[in-house]
């Protein structure tokens, strides 16, 4: 069975509610980019997915759409008008609950409508509306400290729907939820949605969760890193289908998990050659202009060595990306970030759905010590790692061979946003500390050049 195809296309027909034009997001002086020329349309009726790698810049450009920061370049249209400031059409559920613990619920829900001019008595009659309809009836004089994580994620969603939106947006509103909570959440919410329970007219929801996007969207926009741009577009799967197991729901869950891990690969071809010949014919996105440095995948070195490890001796250096998520008891998107990990060190190659060992991986699994290990790492990250790098040819450079933490996070928001430059910061201390280029002291908020192992950085 053919995908219905359509590669940065509109597919909705309803009334466009917001729309992007070439949006460009900059950070930092030398205005490197986040975002890069994006273009889409949410319409009436429409559930759309953006689905991509962390990092990517997807939740920056959903705080762009929301008016809650401003483009570099291009513009967002609100019912054909310049969005200017917050969007007060769009509301919001953050992957943290962010609740106030001091407050029930009832009261957390009601605080999404103090800023409006209603009366008390309608205020109050609205909130516990939301409460009923998200299925926390019951649960009003709760407090926060009193809820599981899906009973608190349901007060998110309470309070974002007590403002009656017309766009929903919703940013990795499931990630933090166990597997079976984040589950039972999606199919409440679809259920709220396919029977129109809810007042909203358009749902985003920004994930890098495969199976999520082709359950839930009716659109999924695929996002490339480094910088933020739509790859290819793709209709989803009518309503009655998502959630079977059939081959039509395999054939796009396999599409996209190539394109996503395949992030050098033109998608749009990809998708136009598995596609019926009379489809619409694909349009390829703008070329785009690489950040300084590229995207770590959030993956612990403990995690790393790990993959590395099993992939050596469990499976005689070679995987299936399906069996591996299945045997290792992992989320595809968490083991594509390990994939995504051990691919960038030169440890791995990913080749159409299987994992394979590269020479160097297999010296890495079989050093005979922690210290040998270390040192295949440390060859590894300085060749491969752009941040890496960065970070030991300023420590080298310094007189005092230190350098203050603040100075790298600020030269990663030239890339990044603040969220995901912290993030990326995290990371690269993770693999500094392990490879021994660096200690790191914290509360001096300071980075020290390991003389022991002393390496020079290649020119």
């Amino acid at each position: 069975m053919a995908l219905a195809i359509e590669p940065n296309a509109t597919i909705g027909t309803g009334e466009v509610l917001i729309a992007a034009e070439k949006v460009c997001k900059y950070y930092g002086d030398d205005r490197s980019p986040v975002l890069d020329s994006v273009s889409l349309d949410l319409k009436s009726g429409e559930f759309i997915a953006l689905l991509g790698p962390s990092g990517s810049g997807k939740s920056t450009l959903l705080r762009v759409l929301a008016g809650l920061m401003p483009p570099s370049e291009g513009r967002v249209l609100v019912h054909g008008d310049p969005l200017q400031g917050p969007n007060p059409r769009v509301a919001i559920v953050f992957q943290s609950f962010a609740l106030f613990p001091w407050l029930t619920v009832l009261d957390n829900v009601e605080l999404g409508l103090l800023a409006s001019p209603i009366a008390p008595a309608e205020r109050r009659d609205r909130a516990q509306h939301a409460i009923e309809l998200i299925g926390l009836a019951g649960f009003e004089e709760a407090f926060p400290k009193e809820l599981s994580g899906g009973m608190k994620q349901r007060v998110g969603f309470a309070r974002a729907l007590v403002v009656q939106p017309e766009v929903l947006f919703m940013d990795e509103p499931f990630s933090a939820l166990d597997v079976l909570t984040a589950e039972n959440l999606r199919v409440e919410l679809q259920e709220l949605w396919t029977e129109r329970s809810i007042p909203t007219r358009s749902i985003l929801l920004v994930t890098h969760n495969i199976d999520e996007a082709v359950s839930l969207a009716d659109r999924i926009l695929v996002f490339g890193a480094n910088p933020g741009h739509i790859r290819v577009e793709l209709k989803g799967l009518p309503v009655a289908e998502r959630r079977q197991k059939n081959a039509a729901r395999g054939r796009l869950f396999d599409t996209i998990y190539h394109v996503m891990t395949n992030p050098e690969e033109d998608a749009v071809a990809y998708v136009e050659q598995r596609a019926a010949p009379d489809e619409a014919p694909a349009r390829v996105s703008a070329a785009v202009r690489p950040r300084r440095y590229q995207t770590l995948p959030d993956v612990g070195i403990d995690d790393l060595t790990g993959f590395v490890q099993y992939l050596a001796t469990t499976v005689a250096g070679r995987g299936n990306v399906h069996e591996l998520s299945r045997d290792l008891q992992m989320r595809t998107d968490d083991l594509l970030a390990l994939v995504e990990a051990t691919d960038l060190l030169g440890f791995a190659d990913l080749q159409e759905r299987q994992v394979i060992l590269t020479p160097v991986g297999q010296r890495f699994a079989d050093a005979p010590d922690v210290e040998e290990e270390k040192a295949i790492f440390r060859e590894a990250a300085l060749e491969h790692v752009s941040l890496l790098r960065y970070i030991v040819r300023e420590l080298e450079a310094s007189p005092t061979h230190t350098l203050e933490a603040e100075r790298v996070t600020d030269d990663l928001e030239h890339s990044f946003s603040g969220e995901e430059a912290r993030r990326q910061f995290e990371t690269v201390v993770d693999w500094g500390r392990y490879a021994e280029f660096f200690t790191y002291d914290d509360s001096a908020g300071e980075l020290k050049l390991d003389e022991e192992h002393r390496v020079s950085t290649p020119g």
